[in-house]
Parts: C-alpha cells; structure tokens; sequence
C-alpha cells in the first residue's frame, strides 16, 4: 500500500465544521448592514429623511422581515446551499413582507411615513432587497465551499456507523474529503458509495498523521492499542483535533444515534442535566403551566370554530383520547381533535400514512397545520405531559420499538411534549427507522437542555405550523 508523504506541518481544523453553525448569524448580520445602506440612501433620496425620522417604518419593517426570512428557511442550510439562493422562495417572501408591511403601517395612520407607501418606493424596496439577499448568499455560499474543499478528515476505523456517518457527512459537504484506516485489510465496498478513500490499517498512522488533516475521528477508542493512543496523543499536542465520533456526530448533526451510545458514554457524558431536576425542572413545570392557561384562554374561541367544523365534518366526538406512554412508562389519555372516521381503528393499531383514507376532510388540515394537538394542553396543565419534550408513543407500538432500538427507554426519562425537537427536525415518520432517527434528536434534546434551546424548538414549532408541515 503506498501513503503519500507530506511534511510534518501542524495539523488545522476544518473551518466548515464550526462555520456551518455560524452561517445563520453571519447572514443575518449581513442583511442587517445591507438593510441599513440601502434604506438609508433610498429615504434619503425619496423622502429626503434621516434616519431618524422614519424610525417608526423600521420598527415595522424590520422585525417582520427577519421573522418571516426565519420562518422561510432564508438562514438555513441544506445540503448543497440550494435553499439559500434561491430566486423563487427570496421574491416570495419580500413579497410577503413588504406587503404586509405597507399593509400594516397604512393601518398605524402614522403621518410621517405615508409618503412611504408609495407603490413605486415599495417596488424599488422589494428590487433592491431581492438583489442584495441574493449576492449576500451566493458570496457566503461560495466562501463556505471553498472552505469545504479544503477540508479532508481522517476517520479511524471502518463500522456502520462510520458507513453511515460518512454517507450523511458527503451529503452536508459534497465537497469535503473522507479518508479512512481499518484494523484489517478489509476494505468495505460500501465506501466507494460516499467516494470515500481508503488508506490502510492502523500500523500506517505514523505515515497518515503527517499529510495535513482538518481532523481525526476516531469511531472506537477501545479498538486502538496503546502505539496507536499514543500516536494520536502526538497529533493532538503538534494542535491536531481529535474528535469521538458520537461527538462530531452531535456538533454536525444536531442529534445523537442510539447506535453510538453504550453504558460508559451515559456514565460519564457531560449533559443531560434536566434528569438531575432541581430548579430546571420547576422553572419549567411553571411556565408550562402558565403558556397553557394562556394558550386555552386565547385559542378557546378558535378551538370552539375547530370543534363546529369536525361536528359537521363527519359523525362521531369532537374530541378523541388515546391511551400513551408518559414519564417513567406510565401510561396515561392524551386528548385531540378527532381526524379520523369513527371506528378508524376497528380493525388494529398502526401508524398513520401520507394520503391516509381514515382522515376526514376536516383531520387532513387539522393535522397539517398541527390544529389537532391543541387540546393536549389541558394534559399539559395536569402535569401528563411538558409544552415541549419527546413525543408520547403508543404502548402498542413502545414494546416494539424497545426491542430493536437501542436505549429507546431514555425518552421516557423525561415527560413528553406537545412538540420537540424530534417533531421539528424531522418529518412525520411511519416506521422503525423513522422512531429510531426521531430518538436520536430526542436524546440530543435530553443531552443538551436549556432555555435556549427550548425557544428554539418553540420558534420552529411556529415555523413548522405557519408552513403546513405536518401530517
């Protein structure tokens, strides 16, 4: 086997890795500048106005349009940055923003401002801030690739899980480099599929560690010899980074596979610090039950609307409850607006399918835009379930799914939710393989609980609603 030498050099990490969780933020800002130098002149050309005397507009204008930017993914990334340029979904949503917005300020009867509603003012707006949002993406996705391109990690040992990391790792960054040294000659065939290299056994990592890595990510600790440790030791001191593979895993991925974790690693992981309870878990159970009191309060003339249109709909109850697991396996009614015909169920349980023929006309919107859910917040309010956690299973379906997914009790290690990060991370799923990748967000959300992280599931949970997302 031939390994091409390059001098010793200090190993550099990757800047993709830690710049595809700033991307949003840097996008964000550069709209901010763009918006800024262009209202600027704009107003100042227009209305010969200051920015001080159209404050009010951008008191509008401004949150609205980062809102609704949110809510249409223009800060998200995927796969190959396509979302982020493009023309058809950025037009849309000025469209929506600054219509509303003239919409809304036309309302406000502020004087200062009507000249602002001039149709020609509005196009050149909606011009300009098309224009800008495209070049700003396309030079921050161009920089981003260019950063992936120089990116090549080295992976230590050949699995599943290594397989499946580097299929959904090419997928990411179509342009970063996998290479990958086994404990034996085998070399699996199903690399070439994520046109992966291969560069030999473990006894040629002297030789690997000196051509210039981003990293090294190691899938087993335990398979390593004592050389090997050391060798990898050596790489970390000359400023190597050295990553487990659950742990790169989580940072790229933002979930934690079942398949990954073993006794030691929930031993003496960091984390998971909502199953200590104390003062979280009380903050907690108060704001839930505060958001639910006011959700049922606000929303009792809208549910009651729901509740006619499911009456006339079809026959059978408004409501319809369901017996689910719940903190610590108890079992307990979780309540709904019906979807289904009456008797949906008569012949067995089973997961719901896309184009379902038990859903009526009325359960189809219900269900789509998350309507149905909304009675659970009275399960929320006697203490059944959180506002947001893992979705509540049926018993039917948990005795399965313990039996094939790893560590799938854990999700019951905290009570579950109205929505959670699973439900807005990953679609409707209908199979094992779906519960077993909705676990793995789950646990990343039992690892990684904060208050922060709960207003990013809130926030997305309303995205998820706004957009029509579910089943």
């Amino acid at each position: 086997m031939n390994v091409t030498y390059v001098a010793n050099t200090p190993l550099r990490e990757s800047h993709f890795f830690h710049v595809h969780r700033f991307l949003p933020l840097m996008i964000f800002v550069g709209d901010i500048l763009g918006i800024f130098i262009y209202l600027g002149v704009i107003f100042y050309l227009h209305v010969e106005q200051n920015f001080q005397s159209f404050t009010p507009f951008l008191c509008y204008f401004l949150p609205w349009l980062f809102i609704t930017f949110y809510i249409a993914d223009l800060y998200i990334f995927k796969n190959n940055f396509d979302n982020l340029i493009s023309l058809k979904k950025i037009t849309i949503t000025y469209l929506v923003i600054i219509s509303s917005a003239a919409f809304f300020i036309f309302l406000s009867n502020i004087d200062d401002i009507n000249s602002l509603l001039e149709r020609q003012i509005i196009l050149l707006n909606l011009s300009l801030l098309t224009t800008w949002a495209l070049i700003l993406r396309w030079i921050v996705v161009k920089w981003v690739r260019l950063q992936a391109q120089n990116s090549r990690w080295l992976i230590l040992g050949i699995d599943e899980n290594a397989i499946e990391f580097s299929q959904k790792f090419t997928r990411l960054n179509p342009y970063g480099k996998l290479a990958f040294i086994t404990d034996s000659e085998k070399n699996d065939s199903n690399l070439l599929k994520s046109q992966s290299e291969y560069l030999g056994e473990l006894k040629d990592l002297p030789l690997v560690e000196r051509q210039n890595w981003s990293g090294i990510i190691v899938t087993n600790y335990a398979s390593l010899s004592q050389l090997s440790l050391e060798q990898l030791l050596k790489m970390r001191l000359q400023g190597g980074r050295i990553h487990q593979l659950l742990d790169f895993y989580e940072n790229l991925f933002d979930k934690i596979p079942s398949s990954l974790l073993d006794n030691n690693e929930l031993l003496f992981r960091q984390g998971f610090e909502i199953l200590a309870g104390g003062v979280n878990l009380t903050v907690k159970r108060i704001a839930d039950v505060i958001l639910s009191i006011f959700l049922l309060l606000t929303l009792s003339p809208f549910m009651f609307l729901v509740a006619i249109a499911i009456k006339l709909d079809s026959q059978g109850g408004i409501f319809y409850s369901q017996v689910r697991t719940g903190l610590h396996g108890k079992t307990f009614k979780v309540y709904k607006f019906r979807s289904m015909y009456q008797d949906a169920e008569k012949q067995g349980v089973k997961w719901a399918e896309e184009r379902d023929s038990r859903i009526t006309n009325v359960g189809h919107w219900i269900r789509l835009f998350r309507i149905d859910e909304l009675p659970q917040v009275w399960n929320v309010i006697r203490g059944e379930m959180s506002l947001i956690g893992p979705r509540p299973e049926r018993p039917e379906f948990d005795l399965k799914l313990k039996q094939v997914i790893p560590y799938y009790e854990l999700r019951y290690s905290v009570k579950p939710g109205i929505t959670g990060w699973a439900q807005v991370m990953y679609p409707y799923g209908a199979s094992i393989k779906d519960a077993a990748e909705k676990l793995s967000y789950d646990l990343y959300y039992i690892k990684n609980y904060s208050w922060w992280l709960e207003i990013k599931i809130f926030v997305k949970t309303i995205q998820v609603i706004l957009l029509g997302k579910g089943r």
